[in-house]
This record gives structure tokens, C-alpha cells and sequence, in this order.
């Protein structure tokens, strides 16, 4: 029979008019024209079987449903007796997908881009996809800074109805802020404004900062800045009016307009607390910053408004509610604040849960918690919580949420988030001068044994001046209490013929155990006992006083040795501190029947000032001081050393104090003092990321001892600059030194690093 064509269903699905042929049952299906496509997937989609009667509605959706699986260009239905046929003209496959032109971006990341959009090789070819694809490609071009970038797009035909897709891209020049314009501003210099912004034109640095690259992220922030740093200096009516954003006709440069209101400069007239205080106003007055007479600073009541809100919350009122309700006299140009201060309901912590910790036990961290559950929420606690996880050393950040229980109007739970790091490192210190050779020496260190909190550490050295083979272990919480419990061995062979101090070789084995007593939780009391066995070689260049010594006490000392130390910890961080003190004193004494009877006293303190969020000022100072008791003589290698990049950077290391008259060596000192200030700062254009800062310092110290009298005036001083990064290798310190009150027998060091690797 001869096959007819169903023109009627064209005009169903356009008009919906009367049917165009009469309905029959379908006694076979027969599919024709596909290539690629099986038969039974057609019929899969097919919304009619054999058995059916065949209408013009059913072809109707048949040809509607075909086409929605975007597989075939071109879909027929013809009648051949009872036999329907379906005749498909299939959309040609993708057979190769091609970029040329490529430089900043990578064809492997566009592929797995566009894969997700639909458009991948032997997918179905679809034009819609391949434009979508180019606006994609385009904008991701934009994101980066290159808008004269273009995208060509060639497609082939192939055999076997396939399609060949080349995306030609030309990337062009990526665009550069060339000006930034700040527009209003009087009070305070354009140039003072453009310093505080992160974006800027190109300068030395642009190469990696990237600075000079318009983001509208960084725009905003910068926006931001300019605002804080106003309402900071008094303008409380400061405004950004507009931004406008344009680029060249070549799209290689970007000017940035910036329109600013800044009003007049307010000072504060009064300010009074007033609500719900709870606490004695008297109290609460010690804790406002921003006084009568002074230029307003937004800064300054946002500290005053988080202080009062703080205090209340040690005492339970989490959600405490303080705000600050500014009356201006705009003729006096003066601004009275009004503090309201709502405390809401007191709460109480139900549960304290930890998160992150995939290696670090859950007790590890909970022993440090000072909030405890179901005991009323103070603030002060859960800081000193967060702090002491951090001061752990284990974790690369530590967060703190304070969420409401639903339901409830008085309790939250308390949630600590951490984010590990390795905690084992092989650690790697090296030093470079014109007159010796690099010295290298490593350990291998356990923080986190297991996951327990215990330490372990194995020390190895594969120095010309010492092969040290070390182990030691500590225990923090031996005790439930937190005493902690600690053991080293060691055995130690040196050589300092290589260094600057005096030459001479020994071979020492010794060990011992310690315990560390808590008295608060930022104070701690050690207690140590251990035993040192030393044996003495005097070498070709050994210096006279380290000869005679030997011939006077022997070349094998005995000693058992007692010390003593106290320690003050609160700073917020280990590693990366901005705010805190540390104290340190520490009593080594040698026990009597020892070869030698000596005390040793060393003291230290340090104070770090947060000046900002980039800025922090340190300040670190040593004092050490040894001397012999009982008819007896402080052993030579027991002598104080200072020089290097622990102590007085610029300097070679152990370089500092007295001299030997006769072969030039440093001989080291009974008495020791070092001091250090830096100006601690994020490194520009890294935003506030914690893994890498700089410093600028200014380093003094000396050894006196022997025939030198301790003397201020014959202190050594270096000024340079400093990094440390935590880099996914390990730490890594690096320091360049500019003595500036050498003598003429200084030895000089002025590059120094000390790097290692961790695991």
C-alpha cells in the first residue's frame, strides 16, 4: 500500500482543526532514517504501541515528544496501511571539540566547564549550546580582567553526520587600572585615600599582587575603607555619592571614578548609658572608650558598644542588645550619643560540639574548654576556650559559634570548628656568609602523636657541627589536672671548628624526665631532673682558656642537673600572634657530686600590641646570667651565645661577646642580653591571609664574660626586614640584617633563613 503522508497533524498542532485522517489500529511500528539512535530507545519515548488506535492527538504528542529528546533535527509520521512509520533525521554528534589560542586558560578546565552545560564530544550538537558556550567562555575572560578578549567559533561538518567545533580565542591584553579618582574630597588628601585602597594603578609589585586588575569585589571593600576611615576622623555624615566604572575604547584601561560627600567633622558632645544595665552603671561608664571633648570615631563606639555587650555576656545575657543612638547639633557640629542597653534573657550553654577534627581526638580539644555545659554562657570563657585550642599548635584556624537551641529562649550550644594542619615536621636550618660555607642540620617532630596531644620528637643532624640523635616526649595531661609528663634522651657530637665561636669537640650522652604543674590557666610551673655525661677534645685552633681549663678539671665531666622554670602564656596564638604576653624565667642547677657545680638563670618576656588588623608591634627581651658555685669553674661549652637569626639578626651566629686575644674566636659569655621590636604587618596585597607575614625590626644584644664587664654601651644593634610563612612545605623564616653599631671584628650575616617541610 502505498504510504501517505500525515499532513493532518501539522495543521492539529497549528490549528487544531478536524482531524486529517480517520483513527486506525497500529498493527507494527517501523522506524527510519537514524544511524546512531537504537530503534528501541525511539520507541522508549514513543507515547503510542502496537495495539493502539492511532488518532490525530496521539501523532500530535508522538512528533512533540521526539523532538523535546533533542536528538533528531527532522521528525515524519507516514502510514503504510496500518503500519506507522516514523521517519527521523538524526542532529549530527560532536566529534572533536578544539581551542587554539589558549594562553591564560587551560582546554582541559573549558572542556569540563562547558561539559556541564550540555556541549561535550560525542554529545548531540546543538547550536543553542555552542552560542551559550562562547558567552560562557567570554565571561569567564571578563572575571580575569581580559575584556578585549574574542571568541570565533568554526564548525565542520564531517562524515557519518558529525560536527567538528574550533573555538578560536583571542585573548588579547588584560586591562589595567590606569586612574582612580576620587572626587569631594578635601578634608584629607586624594593621595592619603588612594594609599589606604587595595586597588591601584601598576607598580613594582602588581606582577603578583594583582592590584592593579579591576575587581568589583575589591571595589567594594575599598569603598568600605574609605568609609571606616572618615567616620573614624569624625565626618559621621561622610557619604559615597557614586562609582562609575569605564574603559577604554581598546579595552586596556580602567578609570575608576569615586564621588564622595564628606560634611562636616563632628565631635562628641555626651554620652550616657541608659536601659537595662544589671551591672553598676559606675562599671559600665570604665568601659566606654569614646569620651566628652573627643572627635567621634566609629571605631571607637563600635569597641564601646562590643565591650559593654561582652561584659554582659560573662555573666550569661548572650544575646544582649547595645546600640548607640547618635542627636546632632549640626550648627555646634557636635554629636551626643545615647548607649541603650537591652540584656535580653540570660542563657546557659547545653552542648558543646566539635567539628573538623579528623585526626585530633575530641577529648584532646574538649580538655581545653574553660565554658563548660549547661553552665551559664560566659563570654570571656568561651574566648579563653577558643584561645588555648589555638594555642595547641595543631590546627591552621579555630572557629567559634554561639547558635540558639530552636525552640528555646535561654539556651544556645557552643561550636568549635578547626581546621587541621599537619602537625609532624622535618624541620631544615641553613645560614650563608662570604667566608663560610652553608651548615645544615633537621628533626623529625610529632605535636600530635595519634591524634593524642602527646609529642613526640627524634632530632638527627647532618650538620659539620653537630650529629645530634635526640628523642623526647611529652605528655601535656598526664594527670587529669593537666600535669604533664615528659622524658629526652640524647646522645651529641660536636665540632665548632666551622664556626665563628672557639673550636673544640665533644661527645655528650645524657637524659632525663620532667613535669609541667598548672597553677592557673595561663601559668605553669616545671620541674626537671636528668644526668649529662661529657667528654672534652681539644683541637689544632682550640683557644687557650678552653685548654687550661681541661688541664685544670679533666677532659670528662659528670653532671646532674635540677631546674626550675615558671611560664606565662596568654597570647591568642602560637604561631601567628597579634595579641598577648609571654613570661618565661628558668633555674638550671647542677647538683652537688657533679664534676662541675654551676647555675644558670635565663629570663624572657614578650608583649605583642595589636595596632590594627594588618599591624601588630612585638617586643621581646632576654636576660641570662651563669656562674659556678662551691670552689668550682663554669664550664666552657655552659657559656651564653647570641648572634643570629634567634637573637641579633645580621650578625653570624654564636658571633657575639668576648674574643680570643689569640686565635679570634668568640668565646661565648657568663652573662647574656637580647631585645627585639617588630612591627609585625600582613604582607601587601595578601588581604588578611594569616599564612604569610612580614616584619620590620630593630635587633640588640651582646654576650659579656671573661675579662669583659657587662657594658649598655657595647651593645650590638641590626635593623632589616623578616618573613615567616607557614607555606605547605613547612615553616619557613627569612631575615635580611643591617648592623648599624658593628665593631671592626664583627663577623656579618646578613641574609639568614631557617625552612623545613612537614608531613
Amino acid at each position: 500500500m502505498k504510504k501517505k503522508l500525515l499532513a493532518g497533524v501539522v495543521v492539529a498542532l497549528l490549528a487544531r482543526s478536524v482531524l486529517a485522517f480517520d483513527p486506525f489500529p497500529i498493527k507494527d511500528i517501523r522506524v527510519e532514517g537514524i544511524q546512531r539512535t537504537e530503534a528501541g530507545t525511539v520507541f522508549s519515548y514513543l507515547p503510542v504501541k502496537v495495539g493502539d488506535t492511532m488518532t490525530d492527538e496521539k501523532a500530535a504528542a508522538a512528533i512533540k515528544t521526539l523532538f523535546a529528546t533533542g536528538f533528531f533535527k527532522d521528525v515524519r509520521l507516514e502510514i503504510d496501511g496500518q503500519v506507522l512509520v516514523v521517519v527521523l533525521e538524526e542532529r549530527p554528534a560532536i566529534a572533536s571539540l578544539e581551542f587554539t589560542g589558549l594562553k591564560v586558560l587551560k582546554a582541559d578546565d573549558l572542556k569540563k566547564g562547558l561539559r556541564e552545560t550540555g556541549l561535550a564530544e560525542s554529545r548531540i550538537f546543538d547550536r543553542a549550546n555552542v552560542e551559550r558556550a562562547e558567552q560562557d567562555i567570554k565571561r569567564v575572560y571578563l572575571a580575569q580582567g581580559y575584556y578585549a578578549a574574542e571568541i570565533k567559533t568554526t564548525i565542520t561538518p564531517l562524515e557519518r553526520n558529525r560536527v567538528g567545533i574550533n573555538f578560536a580565542v583571542t585573548e588579547g591584553e588584560i586591562a589595567k587600572i590606569k586612574k582612580i579618582n576620587i572626587i569631594g574630597a578635601s578634608a584629607i588628601k586624594e593621595s592619603e585615600l588612594l594609599d589606604l585602597m587595595v586597588l591601584r594603578t601598576p607598580g613594582w609589585l602588581s606582577w603578583y599582587t594583582k592590584n592593579d586588575q579591576y575587581s568589583k569585589q575589591k571595589l567594594s571593600g575599598d569603598l568600605e575603607v574609605l568609609r571606616s576611615y572618615y567616620m573614624d576622623r569624625g565626618y559621621l555624615e561622610f557619604n559615597i555619592e557614586s562609582t562609575q566604572v569605564s574603559i577604554s575604547p581598546d579595552k586596556q584601561d580602567i578609570y575608576i571614578t569615586i564621588n564622595v560627600t564628606e560634611g562636616d567633622k563632628f565631635s562628641v558632645s555626651s554620652i550616657k548609658l541608659a536601659g537595662q544595665m544589671l551591672l553598676p552603671e559606675a562599671e559600665l561608664t570604665k568601659l566606654v572608650t569614646i569620651k566628652p571633648g573627643d572627635v567621634f570615631s566609629r571605631q571607637k563606639m563600635t569597641e564601646t558598644t562590643k565591650a559593654l555587650s561582652d561584659r554582659l555576656g560573662n555573666d550569661g545575657y548572650a544575646f544582649a542588645n547595645v546600640n548607640a543612638a547618635p542627636e546632632l547639633d549640626r550648627e555646634k557640629r557636635q554629636v551626643a550619643f545615647t548607649v541603650f542597653i537591652d540584656p535580653g534573657r540570660r542563657v546557659y550553654v547545653r552542648r558543646i560540639d566539635v567539628a573538623g577534627n579528623t585526626r585530633t581526638r575530641d577529648e584532646v580539644i574538649r580538655r581545653e574548654m574553660r565554658q563548660l555545659e549547661s553552665a551559664w554562657y560566659d563570654a570571656e570563657k568561651i574566648n579563653k576556650s577558643r584561645s588555648r585550642v589555638d594555642r595547641l599548635g595543631y590546627f591552621e584556624d579555630v572557629t567559634v559559634e554561639t547558635p540558639p537551641v530552636p525552640g528555646t529562649t535561654d539556651q544556645v550550644d557552643m561550636e568549635i570548628k578547626v581546621k587541621e594542619k599537619p602537625t609532624g615536621n622535618m624541620m631544615l636550618g641553613a645560614g650563608f656568609s662570604s667566608s663560610e660555607k652553608a651548615t645544615v642540620s633537621g628533626s623529625v617532630q610529632q605535636q600530635n602523636l595519634f591524634g593524642s596531644g602527646k609529642h613526640l620528637g627524634v632530632q638527627f643532624s647532618t650538620s659539620k657541627v653537630n650529629r645530634v640523635y635526640s628523642i623526647s616526649h611529652t605528655d601535656p595531661y598526664f594527670t587529669v589536672d593537666g600535669v604533664s609528663q615528659g622524658f629526652d634522651l640524647y646522645h651529641r657530637d660536636s665540632n665548632t671548628s666551622s664556626l665563628a665561636v672557639g673550636s673544640f669537640g665533644s661527645k655528650s650522652t645524657g637524659g632525663g624526665v620532667r613535669y609541667g604543674f598548672p597553677v592557673s590557666d595561663d601559668n605553669y610551673i616545671n620541674l626537671g631532673l636528668s644526668f649529662d655525661s661529657t667528654r672534652l677534645t681539644m683541637l689544632s685552633g682550640s683557644p687557650v682558656r678552653y685548654i687550661d681549663y681541661v688541664n685544670r678539671v679533666g677532659n670528662s665531666s659528670h653532671t646532674g642537673l635540677a631546674t626550675l622554670s615558671w611560664q606565662m602564656d596568654d597570647r591568642d596564638s602560637r604561631i601567628l600572634t597579634t595579641k598577648g604576653v609571654y613570661r618565661n624565667a628558668n633555674l638550671e642547677l647542677s647538683l652537688p657530686g657533679s664534676t662541675a657545680t654551676y647555675a644558670r638563670v635565663t629570663v624572657q618576656e614578650q608583649h605583642f600590641f595589636p595596632l590594627n588588623k594588618t599591624f601588630t608591634l612585638a617586643f621581646n627581651g632576654e636576660f641570662g646570667k651563669a656562674n659556678a658555685y662551691g670552689n668550682k669553674e663554669l664550664p666552657f661549652f655552659k657559656n651564653f651565645y647570641a648572634g643570629g637569626i634567634g637573637s641579633v639578626r645580621g650578625y653570624e651566629s654564636g658571633s657575639l661577646g668576648p674574643i680570643d686575644p689569640v686565635t679570634s674566636d668568640r668565646l661565648g659569655g657568663t652573662t647574656r642580653l637580647v631585645g627585639n621590636a617588630e612591627l609585625l604587618f600582613v604582607i601587601p596585597g595578601l588581604g588578611l591571609d594569616k599564612s604569610l607575614r612580614g616584619s620590620a625590626f630593630v635587633d640588640a644584644g651582646n654576650v659579656w664574660g671573661y675579662d669583659n664587664k657587662f657594658s649598655l654601651g657595647s651593645l650590638r644593634s641590626s635593623a632589616g626586614l623578616s618573613i615567616a610563612w607557614s607555606s605547605p612545605m613547612g615553616p619557613l623564616k627569612f631575615s635580611y640584617g643591617v648592623p648599624f653599631s658593628k665593631k671592626a671584628e664583627d663577623k656579618l650575616q646578613r641574609v639568614q633563613f631557617t625552612m623545613g617541610s612537614v608531613f
